[in-house]
């Protein structure tokens, strides 16, 4: 069992509007948790957004995009890329168009299946891939360095056991 304990949050200046802000004390305690979550997948998110535009001038998803191939040296299919990645077909056409322009990734046509691609990384590709997730991982732990490490263990348990309530639940129910 966790022994999960109070913490006391600094005071700290009024925030802007954001998901959380739209949670009253009224509200189930589910919904403010939820509502958390988002705040905080959202506030980091558009932090990562800005620093990959202001330093490797790319998109996160272009990041995204890379970020699946470098795990798949051998290359994905677009259908692939998609399904991974939970956008349309249409948003991995654009995206892998965008990063062969560049020069980041390859189209090859699959021996079997000449309609189909695989897309891969190419050196140069890998080369800047590298490159942004060392430094994407250090913005992370820089974002998450004010949690002690126990907490951020709890956190991670906690989390683990959320996903698994909500993997439970009946689809619609």
């Amino acid at each position: 069992m966790l022994n999960v304990r109070k913490i006391a949050i600094p005071n700290v200046a009024p925030r802007p509007a954001d998901a959380e802000t739209r949670g009253t004390d009224d509200h189930h305690a589910s919904l403010r948790l939820w509502l958390r979550l988002l705040t905080c997948t959202q506030m980091v998110e558009r932090e990562i957004r800005a620093r990959m535009r202001e330093r490797f001038a790319i998109t996160l998803a272009r990041f995204d995009l890379m970020a699946q191939l470098e795990r798949h040296p051998q290359g994905l299919r677009m259908g692939e890329l998609s399904r991974r990645m939970m956008v349309t077909g249409g948003n991995v056409t654009g995206l892998t168009s965008e990063l062969v322009a560049d020069g980041l990734v390859a189209r090859a046509p699959m021996p079997e299946d000449r309609r189909s691609y695989a897309v891969c990384l190419t050196e140069k590709g890998k080369a800047a891939f590298d490159a942004m997730a060392a430094e994407h991982e250090r913005w992370i732990i820089a974002m998450l360095s004010e949690v002690t490490p126990p907490d951020r263990a709890d956190l991670y348990q906690l989390l683990g056991m959320l996903k698994h309530s909500v993997a439970r639940v009946p689809e619609g129910g």
